[in-house]
């Protein structure tokens, strides 16, 4: 993690090695499939522009999570009480202050993103900054703070990417390398073994790297939360946030919530409606384990939550 302040958390830092090692093995597999199966002049083209891909989406990852929130980077005279907290909590923790963007839309939440934490930013909508208290905001901001210093968004984008890696080789399996495959095999009729191969091969990608993005996610979630109301004081601020932010949802109208659903692993809660969390496929723990372990903390700070 990038020096700070915020506390070290070894179980994050060993998961999200594990993740990056068997997304890294994950693609190394896959490459090898690729020179098997189709003709060794296209299978290093299909692996370079997977390898492109990746490459981008860790380059362009802050940009791509502004316009998908359709939100804009906001400076210290746009938005002074949200730069001053930040100013404040960045100075508490010690680390590089991070751009500061404003989404512009009701849905209340906040998100951390970028390549590293220079070239982070924290963003948060309109909607949050109507519906919490200064105290509450404060708490939200650290625990998006935590995700920079502890570098887990880093993580975090190139473990969605790597699904999405994965649907790329399925359709250009199945519309162009399946073609020449098949033209190649044709005479024993090897086709559609080869398309079956790599369909095997990327729906074993996509799932490995599903539920490990997954997992990773909801423990980077605790982490930040614990991260947050340690170098706050307030854990019961960021539990207050938390269950304004849930609560707030019930309001929010089904199609905002979709149009903005592609951001759930990386917002401070989910943007879902009626749904338990309680599941394997969820991005976040559930509500109630986020408060069970705030409120464990304010007992050993002496805060205890109301």
């Amino acid at each position: 993690m990038a020096n700070s302040r915020f506390i070290k958390d070894t179980g994050l830092t060993v998961r999200m090695t594990a993740v990056m090692f068997f997304l890294g093995a994950l693609f190394v597999a896959v490459v090898v499939t690729l020179l098997f199966v189709f003709p060794p002049q296209y299978a290093p083209f299909i692996g370079l522009i997977s390898l492109g891909f990746v490459f981008y989406q860790w380059w362009t990852s802050d940009t791509v999570a502004m316009r998908a929130m359709r939100a804009r980077e906001v400076s210290p005279e746009e938005a002074p009480e949200l730069h001053g907290m930040i100013d404040r909590l960045c100075q508490l923790a010690d680390m590089p202050k991070p751009r500061v963007g404003i989404s512009d839309i009701d849905l209340p939440n906040a998100f951390a993103t970028g390549r590293s934490p220079n070239r982070s930013v924290v963003c948060v909508t309109t909607g949050i900054l109507q519906r919490l208290t200064a105290e509450e905001l404060e708490g939200v901001l650290a625990h998006e703070l935590s995700h920079v210093a502890h570098r887990d968004v880093l993580v975090m984008t190139l473990a969605s990417s790597a699904g999405i890696v994965a649907g790329m080789l399925t359709r250009s399996a199945q519309y162009g390398g399946f073609a020449l495959a098949g033209r190649r095999n044709n005479s024993d009729n090897g086709g559609a073994p080869a398309y079956l191969v790599v369909l095997a091969v990327s729906l074993v990608v996509y799932a490995i790297s599903f539920f490990a993005m997954r997992l990773l996610s909801r423990y980077r979630e605790l982490c930040a939360d614990r991260s947050g109301a340690y170098l706050t004081q307030k854990p019961g601020a960021l539990a207050s946030a938390l269950q304004k932010i849930t609560g707030e949802m019930a309001a929010i109208p089904q199609k905002d919530l979709r149009a903005s659903s592609a951001m759930n692993a990386f917002f401070i809660a989910p943007a879902i409606s009626g749904v338990s969390l309680k599941t394997l496929t969820s991005t976040h723990p559930s509500l109630e384990q986020r408060l069970e372990q705030l409120a464990e903390i304010a007992t050993e700070l002496g805060r205890p939550l109301p």
